[in-house]
């Protein structure tokens, strides 16, 4: 993975975060279940290190925009 830099956490409330699975389904499962609750971009592949068992996903979730009906006040 490339690393994470200044322009990646310019504001409060975006994180990135990077996913280790041991397999594509269960990368994908865990980014759905994360998409569900809060903004993410969107993922389309994983990546493997040959050195590394299992696969790794890099998605930007923003905190500051909750989905609708989640039940959590707007942002401001």
């Amino acid at each position: 993975m490339e690393a994470i830099n200044e322009t990646h956490l310019s504001e409060p409330g975006l994180i990135v975060l990077d996913v280790a699975a041991a397999d594509d389904e269960t990368a994908f499962a865990f980014h759905a279940a994360l998409a569900a609750r809060r903004a993410t971009t969107s993922v389309e592949r994983t990546t493997r290190d040959a050195s590394q068992a299992g696969v790794r996903l890099r998605c930007y979730l923003d905190l500051r925009q909750p989905l609708a009906g989640s039940g959590e006040p707007a942002g401001p």
